[in-house]
């Protein structure tokens, strides 16, 4: 995927990501999770914002369509969190901040000898948070008798990742 692209679907994604962690923090029980969960749907937001700004220096507009797709799944995974029960959002979201993590280590590469080269650092910091997100979401599910059956079937869970991005570490730049 072309700088664009990427820039434009992380700007939906992030999107689809605050409206799910808005339904989801509401179908925690425990307080102290919901609050966590509200601070990473806050954190989305300002992804958000940060993907806006870079589409702004690049004179590249927001899809209509990836808007639309991801404010829609987006909504109806929030939805889907006080019914599927405690396990699969808390899997699903750290599966997806998982790979989340890779799209910002390949903005990263995107952005080098652009007018966005001045962002590495940003973007790096976003990277960072979304695996700081994943890590939070597999201590969730840590040691639940269901995880090693969903890190089968769909390959994230304990010892697996689908990036090798630690939070201290900074990336090729």
């Amino acid at each position: 995927m072309d700088l664009p692209g990427l820039l434009r679907l992380a700007y939906s994604a992030e999107r689809a990501a605050a409206y799910a962690y808005q339904g989801h923090a509401a179908s925690v029980r425990d307080a102290a999770e919901r609050a966590r969960i509200a601070v990473i749907e806050a954190e989305e937001w300002q992804h958000r914002e940060h993907a806006a700004r870079m589409m702004r220096r690049l004179g590249v507009r927001p899809s209509r369509y990836l808007e639309l797709k991801y404010a829609v799944i987006g909504r109806i995974i929030g939805w889907s969190c006080h019914v599927i029960g405690y396990f699969m959002p808390m899997y699903f979201a750290g599966r997806l901040e998982s790979g989340n993590v890779n799209e910002y280590l390949r903005l990263i590469e995107l952005v080098r000898g652009t007018a966005l080269a001045d962002e590495y650092a940003c973007i790096l910091e976003m990277a960072r948070v979304e695996k700081e997100h994943e890590m939070w979401f597999l201590e969730r599910v840590s040691g639940h008798p269901w995880l090693p059956r969903f890190t089968g079937l769909f390959g994230w869970g304990e010892g697996r990742s689908f990036n090798s991005f630690s939070p201290g570490e900074r990336a090729a730049g």
